[in-house]
């Protein structure tokens, strides 16, 4: 029986006896408190029994810690001055230097049988957020018992050069508890939002506190269902944030000061980043809400173009994605699926318009993002790849059931953290689905995205991060 058969089943079975989501997250708790057991639900709604424990596993990331604080302390150097900017092939937002899963410099992809080498492996705290690199630091922010914690470790030892937290937790039975946002980095300050809504402005070479506040108060909306995932993105010296809600669905924050720059938008929130694109001639921050697409002005003075994108419960994870000098592409899951949007822009009257040049259901992305490459969408298709023409939406091929992971695009190679943990190469090309390695990587239910800088592949789950040496070898 097929993934989807028995999904379906499962969700028939549901119905059919009346048992709710509501239930099923009462069931969840129940189960832990008397069992310490956790009921998990995957990215295909299919319920999984899970035996981790999380004080045996807050206590073995407090053991680790405090064994490599004192040789971490002996051995560290005085920290470099942060770049004025970025490279080609740094990973300082979510998803790279662009946002759209594209590392540019040349990785390694002949990988012995066991895989590439591994240069090290260590217990992180919980949540969904993926790594952020600069001047040779790992940033993260994860849950450490009744605190969210920003971490920098070393990128090559994985050495945790320092740490700061702030009270909060966020638990959600279904979707697993802790943050689920990126942080961001520019020139030497880390930017770091919790999955309540507190966002902090960090000395990204020691950790202090630079300014702070929280987007869901600023912008006067509650809490998404599955917390705050929209990752902070920088633009012209201002940090840019997506609360939702009626006082500033965007919320552009000054970079040094954490003053409110600009708002824009009355809208209902989602999970997406906000996203800066140039099309047709035009820059502007693209927004994918729970019902719209948007196209807003960068200084937030007005909004250029709106699309209707309503999916189910506004569940909207994916980022849009540039597939051409003037299109984008987004996609959803839960059913929903995908379109390339084109803008038609007006560079002396300073406005535009969308139109849509086609929508099918042939790429879904749950909470996924597909890459681009040399005219083909390749992404996951409610947890199957699939690659797609990105001109027609034909559908080249569909293969390799990765479930709901995450995938990154390198030398013509995807990269795939699959929802079991497992670390997958395959060629990005649109003739067949050629898969050409594959190996553990982590183990447990794997949503982070993974990330790539200076050679070094970054993996991480709710519990543990490993680092790759993907170098080219000479």
């Amino acid at each position: 029986m097929t993934k989807t058969r028995k999904r379906s089943r499962f969700l028939a079975f549901l119905k059919w006896t009346g048992i709710s989501v509501a239930a099923l997250a009462g069931l969840a708790l129940v189960l832990n408190l008397t069992t310490g057991m956790h009921l998990q639900i995957s990215g295909g709604l299919m319920p999984q029994l899970d035996f981790h424990h999380e004080d045996r596993h807050y206590r073995a990331i407090e053991t680790h810690r405090d064994q490599a604080e004192a040789p971490a302390l002996a051995q560290a150097a005085e920290p470099e001055p942060a770049a004025e900017t970025p490279s080609a092939g740094s990973w300082p937002y979510y998803r790279g230097l662009h946002m759209d899963g594209r590392y540019p410099e040349p990785i390694n992809t002949a990988w012995p049988n066991e895989g590439p080498p591994e240069l090290w492996r260590i217990p992180v705290g919980g949540g969904y957020a993926s790594f952020v690199v600069g001047d040779g630091l790992a940033y993260t922010i994860e849950q450490r018992r009744e605190q969210e914690v920003v971490a920098a470790y070393d990128l090559l030892t994985g050495v945790e050069r320092w740490s700061a937290s702030w009270d909060a937790r966020f638990e959600e039975s279904m979707g697993g508890d802790g943050p689920r946002a990126t942080p961001a980095l520019y020139e030497g300050t880390l930017v770091a939002l919790g999955a309540t809504g507190e966002l902090q402005a960090l000395d990204a070479a020691t950790g202090a506190l630079v300014w702070r506040t929280n987007i869901l108060e600023d912008s006067g909306a509650a809490n998404l269902t599955w917390g705050m995932a929209a990752s902070p993105a920088i633009l012209a010296g201002a940090v840019l944030t997506a609360p939702g809600g009626p006082n500033g669905a965007v919320i552009a924050y000054e970079l040094e000061t954490g003053a409110i720059r600009w708002r824009a938008l009355d809208a209902e929130g989602a999970y997406t980043a906000p996203t800066v694109f140039t099309l047709d001639g035009l820059s502007q921050i693209v927004l994918i809400g729970a019902d719209q697409v948007t196209g807003i002005a960068t200084d937030g003075s007005g909004t250029y173009w709106s699309r209707p994108w309503a999916t189910m419960n506004g569940i909207n994870a994916a980022q849009p994605l540039q597939v051409a000098p003037n299109r984008i592409f987004v996609s959803s899951g839960y059913g929903h699926g995908a379109a390339v949007l084109e803008v038609d822009a007006d560079l002396e009257a300073n406005t535009a318009s969308a139109s849509e040049i086609w929508f099918n259901n042939r790429m879904k992305n749950t909470f996924s993002t597909s890459v681009f490459h040399d005219g083909y969408v390749y992404g996951l298709d409610n947890g199957i790849l699939a690659c797609v023409d990105a001109e027609t939406g034909d559908r080249m091929w569909k293969g390799g059931r990765y479930g709901h992971g995450q995938l990154l695009l390198a030398s013509g190679h995807l990269l795939i953290t699959t929802e079991r943990g497992q670390l997958v190469l395959v060629r990005a090309m649109p003739e067949s689905h050629q898969e050409v390695a594959a190996l553990p990587a982590v183990s447990g239910r794997t949503w982070n995205n993974p990330a790539i800088a200076e050679g070094i592949l970054l993996v991480r789950n709710d519990r543990e991060a490993v680092a790759f040496d993907i170098r080219p070898q000479t």
